[in-house]
């Protein structure tokens, strides 16, 4: 190969993911359900024991892409034959997931690939289905925006200078004030002198 060409690395699918004890999975009873990721998408997925071996599923019907189990884990019907969908029954056979009844016509549910081995039962991730990432540290929640008040101090607006007080005339300067009229003096509330009666006027009779 030229040293001049770029290396390409292809990214395989993750490895084998430990599921369950092989003792958990019981012959036609109650499946485990897990939570993968879907193109990205969160979903889950259920394994269960048919006929002595363990199959697994997307837990998403082919007529409606909704969750199929009446109760957590519970996906077969009562006789135990058939895994069947809880909201419009739509009825698949266990061994390979493909439409057998109901509305869900040639349709197949989507596998996901286990095995079984030393007593423990493993899935393998796929380019669509893959493992939640468990490991990544989720990113620090926001922190909220503190107040105005308290962010930073409050800004002072500059005030113009106050203007120098207007200078006082000197008093000697000023003109005088004309002075006031005499005022004249009120007439005097004594009694005057009683004149005595002249020699004429005594002389009359």
């Amino acid at each position: 190969m030229p040293e001049d060409l770029p290396i390409t690395i292809t990214e395989g699918p993750p490895p084998e993911e430990r599921l369950c004890a092989a003792s958990e999975l019981t012959e036609r009873g109650r499946a485990f359900v897990w939570d993968v990721m879907v193109w990205g998408r969160p979903a889950r997925a259920f394994a269960l024991r048919f006929d002595g071996k363990p199959v697994a599923y997307l837990n998403r019907c082919v007529h409606v892409p909704t969750e199929m189990d009446w109760q957590e884990g519970e996906f077969l019907d009562t006789d135990k034959r058939w895994i069947m969908c809880s909201i419009h029954g739509a009825t698949y056979e266990p061994a390979d997931g493909r439409c057998v009844g109901g509305p869900c016509g040639r349709g197949k549910l989507t596998t996901v690939r286990v095995a079984e081995r030393g007593g423990e039962v493993y899935w393998y991730p796929s380019r669509d289905i893959r493992p939640v990432p468990f490991d990544e540290v989720p990113a620090p929640p926001a922190q909220p925006a503190a107040p105005p008040s308290l962010a930073e101090p409050p800004a002072f607006v500059a005030l113009a200078p106050m203007p120098p007080p207007r200078a006082v005339a000197d008093a000697s300067a000023l003109p005088e004030a004309p002075a006031a009229p005499p005022m004249a003096a009120p007439p005097s509330l004594s009694p005057s002198p009683l004149s005595s009666p002249s020699d004429d006027e005594r002389a009359r009779p």
